[in-house]
């Protein structure tokens, strides 16, 4: 799964389909324009087994076209196996880190750094809220915290 650079980061929420597939494509561009995109393994994940499958939220993907990115991805959940391959799983809530960090309690081998990709934040935002309940507003607002987020991860680790 790793990279020769060994570089590799995991973005989960509880569904996999609004939070995490945003902070994933907005990774992935932002490590693509930058010349950097062949140096990561990108993925994206759930902490819970409900949308596997399923292709992210309209809403999300609506907001990722308007900021001009595309997602082909389908939900998936997080697998023991990430918590061995996986060096960064980050998640957006603290309910996505305590399920994270119990399950990787039960992974011998587990190497993965799990944060909130909030942590980041230059604006000091630890939280990213779930927008499947709001407006295309909340889904804006989450693609901003990724943004400042990424860049921020992005540039710790390039």
């Amino acid at each position: 799964m790793a990279t020769p650079s060994g570089k590799s980061v995991l973005f989960v929420c509880l569904g996999n389909i609004c939070r995490s597939p945003i902070a994933e494509a907005v990774f992935r561009k932002m490590a693509t324009d930058n010349g950097e995109v062949d140096q990561w393994v990108i993925d994206s994940g759930a902490t819970s087994d409900w949308n596997t499958g399923s292709a992210p939220d309209a809403r999300g993907l609506a907001c990722l076209r308007k900021h001009v990115i595309e997602t082909d991805h389908r939900a998936r959940q997080v697998t023991k196996e990430d918590f061995m391959t996986f060096d960064h799983i980050l998640c957006m809530d603290e309910s996505n880190l305590r399920d994270l960090n119990k399950k990787a309690s039960s992974v011998k081998n587990s190497k993965a750094k799990i944060e909130l990709l909030g942590s980041y934040d230059p604006e000091k935002q630890l939280i990213i809220q779930d927008p499947y309940y709001g407006s295309d507003k909340d889904f804006e607002t989450v693609y901003e915290q990724c943004v400042r987020c990424c860049k921020a991860f992005l540039e710790q680790h390039s």
